[in-house]
């Protein structure tokens, strides 16, 4: 085969390659585009058969209508709060654990491993009621704390902080660090964390993501308007007797904004602290 016709086929691999990209990219885009469209129109243009394409001149108004109908602006901030407070505690805490798991030698280390792996695979709803009567007793129902307190260690996070630490910090920097007089947290806080930064930023994602669209928990623990998380307070928007779709999409679109906004900042941290966060020989 020449060179000419090799050249040709890759090229032509290449071409599929973007082709097929450039679909699954749209039909990722599409579902927020139809949502944003319905925020835009009206219920008639809505329920119209075909239904509106393209955006429509109500944005303005069917938000208006969100904001005469629930506290949106508390709402985001309350969740704002959580997701923002529990991402924080998440990366510091499991990365702890997964530090100690990944370097530390200690009696009883794969055991207790694997009961955090099993703790996975048991379903949230099962711990429901002991959860709620632990939040009960310390007196923090229509409290925020309910929500950020419980969140605050992830089964998955420390997994993924051991995988992830185990791969990438040599364990001869550790020790060396350690002949050097490193106690065990500087040798976290200055070797393993600029290490772990794209670590940071996806678990920082998946968790943020998770505390922003929850709404099981809340909904037990949080019965006054005030601490209401976005979730809940979106439930408001909803009527028995009327529907207002283009209201209804309008609140959801806007609290998508922010997740979007997160995503994108830390999806360009983590490219970027693949390039600049690893350790130089």
């Amino acid at each position: 085969m020449s060179s000419k016709s090799l050249k040709k086929g890759n090229m032509l691999s290449k071409t599929v390659i973007y082709l097929l990209l450039a679909v699954a990219s749209l039909l990722s885009i599409f579902p927020f585009y139809w949502m944003f469209v319905m925020a835009t129109n009206e219920n008639s243009a809505i329920n119209s058969v075909p239904p509106a394409m393209i955006p429509g001149s109500q944005l303005v108004t069917n938000f208006q209508n969100v904001l005469n109908t629930i506290d949106f602006f508390g709402a985001i901030g309350n969740s704002l709060i959580v997701s923002t407070i529990t991402t924080i505690g998440v990366l510091f805490l499991c990365s702890l654990a997964g530090f100690a798991f990944a370097k530390f030698h200690f009696k009883g280390k794969n055991i207790l491993f694997v009961a955090i792996l099993v703790t996975m695979m048991i379903p949230p709803q099962l711990g429901l009621i002991p959860q709620y009567i632990i939040i009960t007793k310390l007196d923090w129902l229509n409290d925020l704390k309910a929500v950020i307190v419980p969140g605050l260690i992830d089964a998955f996070g420390i997994f993924w902080m051991r995988q992830y630490i185990s791969s990438n910090v040599p364990d001869e920097l550790v020790d060396a660090a350690k002949i050097d007089g490193c106690s065990n947290f500087r040798v976290y806080w200055n070797i393993a964390v600029p290490v772990i930064i794209p670590a940071f930023a996806t678990l920082a994602i998946i968790k943020f993501m998770y505390m922003w669209n929850d709404f099981l928990w809340p909904l037990v623990v949080l019965r006054d308007e005030s601490t209401y998380t976005i979730q809940i307070a979106l439930r408001g928007l909803i009527d028995n007797y009327v529907k207002d779709n283009g209201m209804i999409l309008s609140g959801t679109f806007w609290a998508t904004v922010p997740l979007v906004i997160v995503f994108l900042l830390l999806n360009r941290l983590f490219i970027q602290s693949l390039t600049e966060g690893a350790v130089k020989s």
